[in-house]
């Protein structure tokens, strides 16, 4: 009976301890997630500091690009950090604020409509950062491109459930179109970026 007592004993400790390594270790990625989040913001903010130094231009759009890129990464560690699932991201939170930020860096208030049809179901973390960064490209690509002048219009943003390891992220506007003779992947950065993502 004492042995068995002992050998009790000695699991429950065990699986304290287990349990311990475990909290300490959440305690510990949320803190990481915490880090890298502030630090992409200082990085963000550093991004915008030089837009102001930058006259109007090919520079200043550039600059701002490379800026909405890096929130796109931060957001994603914003919601890990925000909801404690530090192996999915909850996708549908997280469109609604890139797009937001989108639509305040290159929106046209009350002339370009945004529609989101997006999945509830989380993203592993390794599917969540590609398919923002390609989200944060499109979207962006469709707020500056699809829509000159005063022409309204709408974009749309699709995410179907995840099925099979897979992903369909769909992202449409009824703007202008491209011009039939553009290739997509040799005209800028960002749909270059967009093709090594997928």
């Amino acid at each position: 009976i004492s042995c068995l007592a002992y050998g009790i004993t000695d699991r429950k400790q065990a699986q304290r301890e287990l349990m311990q390594s475990l909290v300490e270790k959440e305690v510990l990625l949320k803190e990481v997630h915490h880090r890298v989040k502030n630090n992409l913001q200082v990085i963000s903010s550093l991004i915008n500091m030089q837009r102001r130094r930058v006259a109007d231009g090919p520079a200043q759009a550039a600059l701002l690009e490379c800026q909405t890129r890096v929130q796109a990464i931060g957001l994603i560690h914003e919601q890990l950090y925000r909801y404690g699932d530090y192996a999915r991201v909850p996708f549908a939170a997280y469109v609604q604020g890139l797009v937001g930020r989108l639509d305040e860096a290159f929106g046209r208030p009350g002339r370009v409509r945004v529609q989101l049809d997006v999945s509830t179901a989380p993203l592993p973390v390794d599917k969540a950062i590609p398919c923002g960064l390609i989200l944060n490209e499109l979207v962006t690509n469709a707020f500056r491109h699809a829509f000159p002048g005063e022409r309204p219009g709408t974009i749309r943003v699709r995410l179907a459930d995840p099925v099979e390891g897979g992903v369909t992220l769909t992202v449409a506007d009824d703007g202008v179109g491209m011009p039939p003779a553009v290739d997509p992947a040799s005209t800028s950065l960002g749909l270059q970026l967009v093709q090594t993502l997928v």
